[in-house]
């Protein structure tokens, strides 16, 4: 394959979920020379996907986990009219969770990479990695125009798929390890909903209105219980309620058939809400997915695997770059049951380790987001996006430590990139308390 278009770059970030974000944002502005490339034509990951998911696990113990994930909330929050506010999860098990305005945050992200000084390419997509020595020595890219090469130094991964990272030879398992991934979600709002009278409802779930539409064949049997949740504007709700399960997210026609179904499914849920459930009878339908949002694919093999004891036990590592108390959120991976069971004690949480952002034998190349190496219980709980966030911001300041030193990822000092991320404000680390 010829190839006529080169660029350089210190770091190439792949991937423009919260996860990218993070990290493209913390290197660019450490005065990096920063390529962020995105398949799709906006950034956010699961908010492009699914517009308007709350960002959930912001709050552990009650205080935000800090850095970006802070500063994008607060920028929000401070606009006139405010873009977002703080309020409590109506789910079991869950804290305090944010509510934006999808279009002005998504803007607002956009704006902070322009002004961090990153290159963003949009409708780009990696193809292959050459490794020279163990290490990435460029990649080979593709857009409208055809393929073209990025030269990098550092190469970060927050694809969500991991397809880089496993190209360049990183060993990785799929879903529970027995290849059942969690369910994928098509999501959408209504809109001009009497908040009033829906949420009068003192079940959360909806499960008797949602009983009586599986027993006459109104609703998908996986529909046992309606996840519907008020949007940031008045009068309009989110619902995240319809999941496809049994889906190979690598794969992409099984992904274009999950869409299809799943916005099928969406369709006859939004009907069964006008028609069934009292405040919807004015509403309509708004927002519908793109393409379903993708939960889970691969897991690379890191310096650590995080465990689900390692949750259950509080456990606040030296190396760790961001805290958590996330319930067990397990989306229908083997079946249709979901769970939303606490792993630590209210007012405990853990910290989620930088070595399990580390492949063993790739010295320039880093991961972030829902492809870090975790077990699957411990898994269900640290994807929420303020989590995936930190963790991009934690890989991009790791990337400046590297190339000041020329390090290998795998040497950097972990006690420096702590004090580094407790400067940006990250809370929760090392000796630092949250309160």
């Amino acid at each position: 394959m010829k190839i006529d278009r080169c660029e350089e770059a210190d770091v190439l970030v792949v991937g423009g979920g919260t996860a990218g974000f993070g990290a493209a944002v913390a290197a660019g502005r450490k005065g990096l020379n920063v390529v962020l490339l995105e398949a799709t034509s906006k950034i956010g990951g699961v908010m492009a996907f699914c517009p308007g998911m709350p960002w959930g696990a912001a709050y552990p113990a009650g205080k935000i986990v800090g850095g970006l994930m802070a500063e994008l909330t607060s920028r929000l929050e401070k606009m006139d009219p405010p873009a977002a506010e703080k309020r409590p999860c109506t789910l079991d098990n869950f804290g305090p969770e944010i509510i934006y305005d999808h279009d002005i945050a998504t803007l607002t992200m956009f704006e902070m990479l322009e002004d961090a000084g990153v290159k963003v390419r949009l409708g780009a997509s990696v193809i292959s990695p050459q490794i020279d020595d163990s290490a990435i020595s460029a990649v080979t890219c593709f857009d409208r125009n055809g393929p073209f090469m990025i030269r990098a130094k550092i190469v970060i991964d927050c694809s969500g798929d991991g397809d880089i990272s496993a190209k360049a030879g990183v060993p990785y398992s799929i879903g529970d390890g027995n290849g059942n991934s969690m369910g994928m979600t098509v999501s959408f709002h209504m809109v001009g909903v009497d908040w009033d009278t829906t949420f009068q409802e003192p079940d959360p779930y909806f499960r008797d209105y949602a009983a009586k539409g599986i027993a006459e064949g109104r609703l998908h049997k996986d529909l046992a219980k309606l996840y519907l949740m008020k949007g940031f504007h008045r009068g309009s709700v989110f619902c995240n309620s319809v999941h496809i399960r049994g889906v190979d997210g690598t794969d992409p026609v099984a992904i274009g058939q999950a869409t299809q179904e799943g916005r099928r499914r969406c369709h006859q849920l939004s009907q069964f809400l006008r028609s069934d459930i009292p405040g919807f009878s004015n509403a309509y339908m708004t927002l519908l997915s793109p393409t379903v949002g993708v939960r889970e694919t691969r897991k690379l093999e890191a310096l650590y695997k995080l465990t689900g004891e390692d949750l259950a036990r509080g456990t606040k590592f030296y190396d760790g770059i961001v805290c958590c108390d996330n319930p067990i959120d397990d989306v229908m991976r083997s079946d249709a049951s979901m769970t939303h069971d606490a792993i630590v004690d209210k007012g405990s949480y853990y910290t989620i380790p930088f070595r399990s952002l580390i492949p063993a034998n790739v010295p320039n190349l880093m991961f972030a987001g829902r492809i870090l190496s975790a077990d699957p219980v411990a898994f269900a709980s640290v994807r929420g996006m303020p989590q995936c966030m930190a963790m991009g911001q934690a890989v991009g300041t790791a990337a400046v430590l590297a190339l000041k030193d020329n390090l290998a990822v795998q040497t950097i000092d972990t006690q420096v990139l702590v004090a580094d991320l407790i400067q940006q404000g990250v809370n929760g680390l090392g000796n630092e308390p949250l309160v």
